[in-house]
């Protein structure tokens, strides 16, 4: 996603020739990966000549937002508090993440209230 994400539009070829260095494959393997974010939703073609060309449908931080949700969904069953506990009894998430966090929410609850 961050090629997509960086060039706009790309090919399989373009993709893979971007990834060779430090994960090289074949591009089928490549198109495959690029059909299933396509079923997923994240990217869609459009065919020039006889190659699809595929770009993103949603910016990063949309596609991380669906990725943590089917996390949620699928590992703790649909609570998003048990995946926060868990992230921070794992160090995933540090004390000024935590307060940062926690200073969003009452300014996201102060402009809800207003």
């Amino acid at each position: 996603m961050e090629i997509v994400w960086e060039r706009g539009s790309v090919t399989a070829e373009e993709v893979r020739a971007s990834l060779a260095e430090r994960h090289p494959m074949k591009e089928s393997t490549v198109r495959t990966i690029l059909k299933r974010l396509e079923e997923k939703e994240y990217v869609k073609h459009r065919v020039e000549g006889r190659t699809n060309v595929y770009s993103g449908l949603d910016g990063p931080q949309n596609v991380a937002a669906k990725a943590v949700r089917q996390i949620i969904e699928r590992f703790c069953g649909g609570s998003v508090e048990q995946l926060l506990v868990g992230m921070v009894a794992n160090d995933v998430v540090d004390e000024q993440e935590l307060q940062r966090l926690a200073q969003r929410i009452a300014e996201r609850k102060n402009r809800e209230g207003e």
